[in-house]
């Protein structure tokens, strides 16, 4: 989907999307080596790489990793992170006009970008770059709402200062809507707690890492800001916030 800008909207948010936004657990990638024979030999194809959060997950474990974004200053920081290694590589494209050659890939992977494609184009075009028994993974960490103070807080922040933040949250897919996607090849998903224990300086920064925070330039910036310093000091532990998820994937086949 792009009427919400979706190639654009996080150009002047990269070095705090760098920084603070979470990485993948470990666990997830050995799930998946576990439970659908994944392994070093396959050819991932990332799309919507970002800065390379989720390619990196994979670069680490072995794989030969494609990147493939088109936003401009999110494929530079990737390249400037992950470029000196040999089994990276990163591809200026969109999910639905990859550019990479048809049959080539064991894996195709979409981790926290899935919400902004034209799905249905995007399924033609992950099933052409897809070997014919390739799988595909579609991943989100997906921040916990409730459980804690500050989770509850920081909810209801975004609801109050967020310029399209309910716009956005409603765009993450679940459970009977991947499986709709997937169709006959649905497999399964998988779910792992995952978390970053930020000070205040990272948890700014993971707000302004998101595309629906205000810019310093507008309005409800600093009200935002100062709202958020309050909860943190309502909540905080020895000068630390547990900012927590749920990193859920759902696998399946495109047949």
């Amino acid at each position: 989907m792009t009427d919400l800008r979706s190639t654009e909207r996080f150009s002047d948010r990269v070095a705090d999307y760098v920084r603070y936004r979470p990485d993948y657990p470990v666990a997830m990638l050995e799930w998946l080596q576990r439970e659908y024979g994944v392994n070093p030999h396959w050819q991932v194809a990332d799309i919507g790489a970002g800065t390379g959060i989720s390619s990196k997950l994979f670069l680490d474990g072995g794989y030969r990793v494609t990147a493939v974004e088109p936003n401009e200053p999110m494929r530079l920081a990737a390249e400037q992170w992950l470029g000196d290694n040999e089994r990276f590589r990163m591809v200026d494209g969109h999910a639905t006009a990859t550019g990479l050659n048809g049959a080539s890939f064991d894996l195709v992977t979409v981790a926290q970008a899935f919400h902004w494609f034209d799905q249905q184009a995007a399924r033609r075009e992950f099933q052409r770059i897809l070997k014919p028994a390739g799988l595909a993974a579609i991943i989100w960490n997906s921040r916990r709402l409730v459980g804690t103070p500050f989770l509850e807080g920081y909810e209801a922040l975004l609801k109050t200062y967020g310029t399209d933040y309910t716009s956005v949250a409603e765009r993450y897919g679940d459970e009977p809507q991947l499986r709709a996607w997937f169709g006959d090849g649905y497999l399964g998903m998988g779910r792992f707690d995952h978390g970053q224990q930020l000070d205040f300086d990272g948890v700014r920064g993971r707000l302004l890492s998101s595309s629906y925070a205000p810019r310093a330039d507008q309005p409800q910036h600093e009200p935002m800001i100062h709202a958020l310093r309050e909860l943190f000091d309502r909540c905080a532990v020895n000068g630390r916030i547990s900012f927590d998820y749920d990193t859920v994937i759902y696998v399946g086949a495109l047949p």
